[in-house]
């Protein structure tokens, strides 16, 4: 009774991490979802900046053919100026007086020439601005770019000391395995000592059996000589007619219960599962919702599928009340289970659930199929898991009709007959193999239409990962109900088999004799517990001294065996405490190990956008830095010079104090050719800095791609060091579990053998005393003769 309360209490608390973990997956999958959506609106953000930075790009070399264009046109006018002016001067060599067609060209020149030069000084400033903007873009993308780097450096520490931490707790696991391994072998030597005592038990019980046998033998052929009465021979008028109390059957009827109970469990958690993915699927396949919305009968489909928890949840609620009421001073019959009509009216009302909600699943497989993209391989499966619904509808109909067969008899009295019974214990157990298979044959038709949805040219991520939840609530509802019909196989004996019927009858228990039955109980109880208060009466001398001797050697038997049972519950006690220390361990470690992944692979999908942004913008960044050169070196040029600065629109003109005639035209004209063909060598060394900057940034890029493809590769070699380490945690929480297992099977086996012993035992001494006393009365009556 102990072990059962004990796997109670374990599996309470394994449900209660389940529902744990279950609600930190779900805001894990937030925060990934969360995640995702940054990510997304960052690669937009960059995506508009390249635009940007192209157009601006665009802009500037439009900018610098315009300003070729425009030189060389200002070539072309100083190459006519001169020219006017060397006709100009031969015209005053000829004439004194000026020519005036010489002096209107000259003034259409010159207003020519300011039109141009405004023009260049606009372009100049555009430029500038330019320059500007692209600079500072390249600095935030080079700080942000440092920033991602040292997050990348951090968890990448992280993960290191993650690997040395799994190391060490895998070493002291194995530590833990050469110790249990030590501890196994001493529990098998103890084993051995006791089966060798146990087949001296057996031997000594051989010999008190047979003896046993020859006085039974004796004394029924004296009672059939001088006993006649018979209490059995009127089984309706028969005050005795009830049968014993059945201990060992209510010890297994509550085990067999609470084993249901967690099948029913992972039961109920599998079809919640399965119901939730389905109508996730309904809302983005074949119609995303968010995008557009979806058919109302989809929509109808959606809502019944949103009420499957009312359905769902209120079976396993009922059968854990049918599995309180089962306690070890109770009567457990089919007669005296009233929880089972609750269980079977909440099954019925599921079954109706399903049958509601078949047509509109056969509805939503057919708007599949009429898609456009559904290819005829995908129609056929469609088909298919048509036809699979069906079959899993009529099972559950089949399951229903036979668990309400079940729970009549606890309603109505005479309602069905122990043959009857078996019988439909046995078509209950076909058809939870029947469901079985129909839910395999399920699975796998829809694992082939996931391989043929994946090679859609329109699938989508979330279509992908519900599809995958959904196989894998298929497959936990595949594994439950092959653990649920294997079980109901194996117990079909127990279940079929009448733990308690009246002496001398084949008719089953009725409520009223159950009542009695326990009052029986209580008052034998009662009655044991007064002999033991009063005073005992007194015995023979040499019957006391035998007794004596049997009870102090089955004592020292029973106390050795005892304390030997009790270590080895404390051994397996403190096992099964070091084992759920380490697998809450091992989930802790998965989480984290999970999250610091998560953000490793968003940090390297940020570093490889910015990286894939920083390429494009070293080319056009190599202007802005040559321009502060060039203004620098110009400063400095200007300073030396001392001279007169006149500044205008196409930039700086320097005229020197030695230049007596300001407004002389032939130095106005040397001025400005000196000025622009300094301009174009400022240019075309600026150009060439860009260039050579250019390739340097490109250089620097491709050697940031090789580093981040060794990081990649050392990222994947460190996950398979981890995924080694987590296979060889999980092979070594199975060995522990199977030792554990083997251990509670060894010891549940002693226990059953000592209270069997136990029982023979206490049956030989009551018949060796009822013997006695009666070879004492038969000596007395012969001495009396």
């Amino acid at each position: 009774m102990a072990n059962v309360t004990d796997l109670q209490t374990k599996y309470s608390k394994l449900a209660q991490e389940y529902s744990k973990l279950r609600a930190q997956n779900q805001v894990l999958k937030k925060g990934v979802v969360d995640e995702q959506a940054n990510s997304a609106s960052f690669k937009e953000q960059l995506k508009q900046r390249d635009q940007s930075l192209r157009k601006q790009e665009q802009e500037m070399d439009s900018l610098s053919f315009r300003n070729q264009q425009l030189a060389k046109r200002v070539e072309l006018l100083q190459e006519e100026l001169a020219v006017s002016e060397a006709k100009g001067k031969k015209g005053k060599s000829k004439a004194d007086s000026p020519s005036q067609h010489g002096l209107e060209t000259q003034c259409v020149f010159d207003e020519d020439l300011q039109k141009k030069i405004e023009e260049n000084e606009r372009l100049h400033i555009q430029f500038y601005e330019a320059g500007e903007q692209h600079s500072r873009q390249e600095s935030e993308l080079k700080t942000r770019l440092q920033e991602l780097e040292k997050d990348s450096e951090q968890h990448q520490a992280v993960v290191g000391g993650l690997t040395t931490k799994y190391m060490e707790t895998i070493e002291r696991l194995q530590s833990d395995k050469a110790r249990l391994e030590i501890k196994s072998q001493t529990l098998e030597r103890e084993a051995k000592e006791c089966r060798m005592r146990t087949e001296e038990c057996q031997q000594q019980l051989r010999l008190s059996q047979s003896e046993l046998n020859r006085q039974v033998k004796q004394s029924s052929s004296v009672i059939q000589e001088k006993v006649p009465f018979n209490d059995t021979k009127l089984i309706g008028y028969n005050s005795l007619n009830v049968p014993p109390h059945n201990r060992r059957h209510q010890l297994k009827a509550r085990d067999v219960a609470g084993q249901a109970l967690s099948f029913i469990q992972d039961l109920v958690a599998a079809l919640l599962n399965f119901h939730s993915y389905t109508e996730q699927r309904v809302h983005i396949y074949p119609l995303d919702s968010s995008i557009e919305p979806i058919s109302p009968l989809n929509q109808k489909f959606s809502q019944y599928l949103h009420e499957n928890a009312a359905y769902v949840r209120p079976l396993e609620d009922s059968f854990l009340h049918l599995h309180q009421s089962i306690t070890e001073d109770t009567v457990t019959v089919l007669e005296t289970v009233v929880k089972l009509k609750s269980f079977a009216d909440h099954f019925s009302s599921y079954t109706h659930f399903l049958q509601k909600i078949l047509p509109y699943q056969l509805k939503s497989l057919e708007e599949e199929c009429d898609t456009p993209l559904c290819t005829a391989a995908l129609t056929a499966k469609n088909q298919e898991l048509q036809s699979d619904m069906k079959r899993l509808t009529s099972v559950f109909e089949k399951m229903q009709s036979y668990i309400n067969l079940l729970a009549l008899p606890s309603v109505r009295q005479d309602a069905m007959p122990q043959s009857s019974t078996s019988a439909v214990f046995t078509q209950l157990a076909a058809c939870l193999h029947s469901l079985h298979d129909a839910i395999k044959e399920m699975s796998k038709h829809y694992n082939q239409k996931a391989s043929l949805e994946q090679e859609l040219p329109t699938i989508t991520q979330k279509l992908c990962t519900t599809t995958e939840c959904l196989l894998g609530s298929l497959g936990s509802l595949t594994s439950s109900t092959g653990k649920i019909a294997t079980f109901f196989s194996n117990n079909l004996d127990f279940f079929t088999s009448s733990g308690y019927s009246p002496r001398g009858s084949t008719l089953a228990l009725n409520p009223l004799q159950a009542e009695s039955m326990l009052a029986n109980k209580k008052k034998a109880a009662a009655y044991i517990s007064a002999l033991k208060k009063a005073r005992p009466q007194s015995v023979p001398y040499s019957d006391a001294l035998s007794n004596r001797r049997v009870l102090t050697s089955s004592t020292e038997s029973r106390e050795g065996l005892s304390q030997q049972v009790q270590q080895s519950q404390d051994k397996i006690a403190r096992l099964e405490q070091e084992k759920e220390h380490w697998l809450l361990e091992a989930q802790l470690g998965k989480v984290r190990l999970e999250k610091e992944n998560q953000r490793i692979a968003d940090l390297e999908a940020q570093l490889a956008a910015a990286q894939g942004g920083s390429l494009n913008s070293p080319p056009a960044a190599a202007s802005t830095p040559v321009q502060s050169q060039e203004e620098a070196e110009m400063e400095p040029s200007s300073g030396e010079r001392e001279a007169t600065l006149c500044t205008s629109l196409v930039g700086m003109l320097c005229t020197t104090p030695s230049v007596e005639h300001v407004g002389d035209e032939e130095s106005r004209e040397t001025l400005i050719k000196t000025h622009y063909m300094a301009r174009v060598g400022e240019l075309t060394t600026q150009l060439q800095i860009s260039d050579s900057k250019a390739v340097h940034f490109h250089s620097e890029c491709r050697a940031l791609a090789k580093r981040l493809a060794i990081a990649e590769k050392s990222r994947e070699t460190l996950t398979e060091e981890i995924k080694l380490a987590t296979q060889k945690i999980t092979r070594l929480q199975d060995e522990l579990a199977t030792t554990k297992r083997s251990y509670e099977d060894q010891l549940s086996m002693m226990s059953d053998h000592l209270c069997s012993m136990n029982e023979t035992l206490s049956k030989q001494r009551e018949e060796i005393d009822t013997l006695k006393l009666g070879s004492k009365g038969n000596a007395k009556k012969n001495k009396g003769r």
